[in-house]
């Protein structure tokens, strides 16, 4: 009787104890979701994660040379950790879903930080720490100014100086934005061409003036020759991409001078804004469109496969006059926001497949060959129609037209 006691207490405790190891999980990926608001997690990566938490990943998951213990260096990068555990990198969750318990936030990983692979009943899990007794370890950070953050200190999902500068280049734009947009009219000492440290006057749209205000745009991206962006498929216009040319700084917002005409009347004349050219990548002239510059976008965010099927196709290929594009190139492709692309989504390149003449039959009729994987391109930049993604790996050429879909 005393045994059948002593099991029953055992037994209610173990309930206990499960059901508070559950709790603790939901919370965690409660909090995880309201922390990672820069590095947005799917409602099945939280699945996905949950499941990972508790029982890891099988072996033949893990990359063939995947080291037990790893540590975090600077210059790495989450994509490249990932690929150094996994065979397939976009599969993220499972690789940072078993760090529930030891990262409050599974997209902020830093130098320093020592990873630990832990392998048990075929199954693996990524730790920061050896078992689940030890205290994890202490990260130690540089001293950093009260502005910068530590999530800046953070590996980036990707190289940053590969995608920084794209971040505010490729302004993709509709078309009634763009006939909005301020246009530089003047420069000071009538001058042809400006540069950094130069002085424009610009006007834009007399229902949208620019305004020297609280609250109103300060800082301008300058733009040119905005280039339309056709679907490849349907020849659709899907938006407008503006050559970056540099920045500028709104001084003084437009106004109205009245002037006496010496008759006892007066004229009333246009008085355009005054902006200070900051920066330049090539020289600006008159006729150059501004737009508000963009906000600071966080560049570490979850490289995961969407979730369901995919079916883009390359619209461009951004800042070359070569129709193919190789590894560490960016592309335009067909598909944005609205139609469910985020920032971070994983895709399979595909080849067109050439028509060619089959030199073999006694027709020399043409065929068509079968699409085939080329390679992988992570989307960093979003817009309502159009998104902006690097090729990480590629096997032949990329050319405008080709197919990309979901990772399997």
């Amino acid at each position: 009787m005393h045994d059948d006691q002593t099991n029953n207490t055992a037994l209610h405790r173990l309930r206990r104890t499960a059901l508070g190891a559950l709790t603790a999980v939901t919370t965690a990926l409660l909090c995880i979701s309201a922390q990672a608001q820069n590095a947005p997690v799917t409602g099945s990566q939280r699945a996905t994660a949950q499941q990972v938490a508790q029982q890891g990943v099988p072996l033949a998951e893990l990359a063939p040379n995947a080291p037990d213990t790893y540590v975090v260096k600077r210059g790495d990068t989450l994509w490249g950790i990932s690929g150094i555990y996994l065979l397939r990198p976009w599969r993220w969750p499972e690789l940072w879903g078993m760090n529930l318990q030891d990262i409050a936030n599974p997209h902020l990983i830093f130098p320093g930080q020592t990873l630990y692979l832990d392998k048990q009943g075929g199954y693996a899990r990524l730790r920061t720490r050896p078992n689940d007794n030890s205290e994890p370890a202490t990260v130690r950070v540089s001293p950093r100014t009260r502005s910068d953050s530590l999530a800046n200190s953070a590996l980036p999902t990707l190289k940053p100086h590969l995608i920084e500068p794209f971040l505010v280049e490729p302004m993709v734009v509709d078309e009634q934005t763009l006939l909005r947009a301020p246009r530089i009219v003047a420069t000071t000492e009538d001058r042809v061409l400006m540069s950094a440290g130069d002085r424009a006057y610009a006007r834009s749209d007399v229902s949208n003036p620019l305004r020297a205000e609280p609250g109103e745009p300060r800082q301008y991206r300058v733009f040119r020759d905005a280039v339309p962006l056709k679907d490849p498929g349907t020849g659709e216009i899907l938006g407008y991409e503006a050559q970056y040319l540099g920045k500028a700084e709104l001084v003084h917002g437009e106004s109205v001078a009245v002037t006496p005409d010496g008759k006892g009347g007066s004229t009333a004349d246009h008085v355009p804004a005054t902006v200070d050219i900051t920066a330049t990548r090539e020289e600006i002239r008159a006729g150059d469109r501004l737009l508000p510059a963009p906000e600071r976008t966080f560049i570490s965010y979850t490289p995961h496969a969407p979730e369901g099927d995919v079916e883009a196709r390359v619209v461009s290929i951004y800042g070359s006059a070569f129709a193919n594009a190789a590894q560490n190139q960016v592309i335009a492709i067909n598909m944005g926001e609205d139609d469910g692309i985020q920032s971070g989504h994983v895709l399979n390149l595909m080849t067109q497949g050439d028509r060619i003449k089959d030199t073999t039959a006694d027709a020399r009729d043409m065929i068509k060959l079968p699409s085939e994987s080329n390679g992988m391109a992570m989307v960093f930049r979003t817009f309502d129609r159009i998104s902006y993604a690097l090729i990480l790996d590629v096997r032949t050429t990329v050319r405008v037209g080709d197919r990309l879909i979901t990772p399997r």
